[in-house]
This record gives C-alpha cells, structure tokens and sequence, in this order.
C-alpha cells in the first residue's frame, strides 16, 4: 500500500512541521516534508489530515494481556492482542510473562517464532519481557511464589533475541543474579531490575554488571529513603539508567511523578501500560497467570489488594503525564516512542517519523485520542466515526 498523508501537524526529532506530509510506501517512510509532495506516486490512497497531528507508532514494553486475554496462561493469544493494541495508538510491543513454569516461556517463544498468522494487521510483538522468575519474595507482589526461582545459568540456556527474549527483570540482589545479567546482555538481551530489595550498592553492582531499565518504578521494591536509597535511589541518580513508570495515578503519585520528570526527563523515562487481560474489557474478574483479579473502573487487585498490573491504554499513559507533570506534549512523546526504541536498539527503525524508518505511526487530534494508526504501513485502526 502507498499512502500519503498531508496537512498533519508532524513531530520529527530534529523539527515540528506545522504542515507536513508524509509518504509511505512498502512498510516504511519514503519521505517527509511540507504539504506537497511532488514526489508521490500516482495512485497513492491520500490521506488529509488536517487538524490533526502525526507522531510515531507507540511502544509499550510490558503488556501482560488485554481483551480478555492473558499471555501467561494463554501465551497463544499473543497475537490476538497484537490485533487490537493498535486503538490506542500501539504499533510495538513487548508481550510480557509473569513468574511461571519454564514450559509456559517456551510456550510463548514458540508463538512467536511460528511468525504472523495468515492476515495478521496489528502491533508488532518485538519479542518477551519476562518478568520473572528471578524475584525477591519480599516483593513478589501479584506473581506466584510457588514458581519463583533462584538465578541459574541453566534456565536462560535459550533466552536471545535470537529466540524472542528481549527484556528480562530480576532482582540483582538474588545470589548469582549478577552472572545472569552479564550472561544475558552479552546476548543482546536487555535486563530490568524489578521486583527487589536491592540496596542501593546491590543495585549498582547490578547496574555495572549491565541493568539498563528498572521496572515500575517505586512499585515492587522500598520506599525512597535518604539514608537508605536502594534500588529507587540508585535508577534514579544514574542518568542512562532508564527508569519504567505507569502513570495511572495509583501505582505512583503525581506527585512523585513529577520529581521522576525533574531527575529523568523523556530520555530517561518510559511509560508502560502494565496492561492485564482486563484492558479494554468491563469491570470485571480476570485472570493474571494462576490469580483471580478483580477489576473495577480504576484498577485491577489481588483478593488481599495488591494491584495486579493496570487497565491503562498507553495513549492515556501519555496523556495522564501531561496532566500531571505540566510538560508539553512533545517533550512526552519521547517516553512512549524514542526512548523505548533506543532502550532495545531499535532506534534506527522504530521511533521516529523519519525517511527510511518503518512506517508505524499514529494519527492524533488535538485532545491526543487516536484517530488511525499505521502499522508497517497497512492502516490497522480507524476511529468510529472518523473518514479520511
């Protein structure tokens, strides 16, 4: 499909345009200018897109589910999710796996290895976050304790990007844990601290022996402490250590959101929906791996109240920040598209609105709904109601 869309308000990294255009063709951005495009082929599907504005495709780096569907207990409607993240402005993804059975992993790697089910148009998988099994149980929160393990060489024998492992969290402070993320970043693998009780030296160890993200930020790990920092203290003072938050409201204050902000900023933050299988669907009982969650219009807990993930849309996540922090829209894109692409090394690819880049992008209006989304330039979501 060759598409050009004109008139959008378009976000590149070097420029606002205020009228720009955009022609794709064959899955990536051929060109980027101003309203006109002499350079477009006839027989294009032209798009206007005027009041609009025209960003990159959203990247979310922990989803557990959504739609009903849980990727740990049922690792096969990962691309059933794939499907429909798209109405919220999501062309990328990390499917995520809690605490779990090594054959549940290996379940989940064999879905994606056997690629895009005939007709598939939706959010590229870019492979799993495993969250877990490597956790403290002081901070188990809403993963299953009977499936919590101690590092060991011999359970990430086959954990690459090679064989769909991307981002893997642990907690540094667990014995052999450091080995681990050696082991791990050497293949390519990105890896999280999470779900700990890591000092704030354990949790350097960590960082020097390779942790790039952390993730939620202040959930699953202590409080902050001026005399005991720990693992908050220690992402938060190394400033390439890219810290996860879910701006949902609850899982952190406002408050604390914004001293998150004033410390990183869009090149050190990430916003993650945390999604579970209740995302897009009703209030609700859902499930997350073994547990029964029950979901309200705000949140998704445990029977004991622990919250179990969010039902939070990645493009409420971005709106949600601007009101909380007070920052522009452009200096919040950053934390849902070029800062996740640069965490994986895929920044050459994803991310950006930019000639030669895939053609995953989002179509916005002035409140910052999704009006359309393009995925590997095929229009994979149109709003109701909204014809171009």
């Amino acid at each position: 499909m060759t598409l050009l869309i004109q008139n959008a308000v378009i976000y590149t990294l070097a420029e606002r345009l205020e009228v720009g255009a955009v022609l794709v063709e064959g899955g990536f951005i051929q060109i980027v200018g101003k309203a006109e495009l002499p350079e477009a082929k006839a027989g294009a599907r032209c798009i206007d897109a005027s009041g609009l504005i025209l960003v990159p495709g959203l990247i979310d780096l922990q989803v557990n589910g959504a739609f009903g569907c849980d990727f740990t207990s049922q690792p096969e409607t990962i691309w059933e999710v794939a499907a429909g993240l798209p109405r919220y402005g999501v062309t990328a993804f990390l499917p995520t796996i809690v605490t779990s059975p090594a054959e549940v992993i290996s379940s989940a790697q064999a879905v994606l290895a056997g690629g895009k089910p005939a007709g598939f148009r939706g959010a590229e998988p870019l492979g799993l976050h495993l969250e877990g099994p490597f956790l403290n149980p002081e901070k188990k929160g809403a993963h299953n304790p009977a499936y919590l393990r101690l590092p060991n060489t011999r359970l990430i024998a086959d954990w690459s990007p090679h064989s769909h492992v991307r981002l893997v969290t642990l907690a540094p402070e667990l014995p052999g844990a450091l080995e681990l993320v050696e082991l791990l970043v050497n293949r390519g693998v990105r890896v999280s601290a999470g779900h700990s009780t890591a000092t704030v030296d354990q949790s350097l160890a960590g960082y020097r022996a390779g942790i790039s993200y952390a993730t939620h930020l202040f959930n699953a790990m202590p409080a902050l402490g001026h005399r005991q920092p720990g693992l908050v203290g220690a992402a938060l003072g190394e400033a390439d250590w890219v810290t996860g938050l879910i701006p949902d409201g609850i899982h952190v204050h406002p408050v604390v959101m914004k001293l998150i902000w004033q410390l990183k900023g869009s090149q050190g933050l990430n916003l993650v929906s945390d999604a579970m299988a209740a995302l897009g669907m009703p209030p609700g009982v859902y499930r997350l791996q073994d547990f029964e969650v029950t979901v309200s219009q705000r949140d998704a807990r445990l029977s004991d109240g622990t919250l179990a993930g969010s039902i939070l849309p990645l493009d409420q996540a971005l709106r949600n920040l601007i009101a909380y922090i007070g920052c522009s829209f452009e200096e919040a894109l950053g934390t849902v598209t070029t800062t996740p692409a640069r965490l994986l090394g895929i920044e050459h690819t994803h991310g950006q609105v930019a000639a030669g880049m895939d053609a995953n992008l989002a179509l916005l209006d002035a409140n910052l709904n999704v009006r359309m989304t393009i995925a590997a330039g095929e229009i994979v979501y149109q709003a109701p109601g909204c014809s171009f």
